[in-house]
């Protein structure tokens, strides 16, 4: 008997895990840069640009 079922099987898991995780994860930032872009258009405030404070 092979194991081959069972190592194709756990690396196939891992790359779904790890696709899910990574989906939610990009969907999560887009949410949350509207919702910062958002709130900085009602406040008046300019759009940040990277982590120099809007230089970059």
């Amino acid at each position: 008997m092979t194991h081959l079922p069972y190592i194709l099987a756990s690396y196939g898991l891992a790359l779904g895990v790890a696709l899910v995780l990574s989906i939610g994860a990009a969907l999560r930032l887009r949410r949350d840069r509207a919702r910062l872009a958002a709130l900085e258009a009602t406040r008046g405030g300019t759009p940040r640009r990277g982590h120099a404070g809007g230089l970059a």
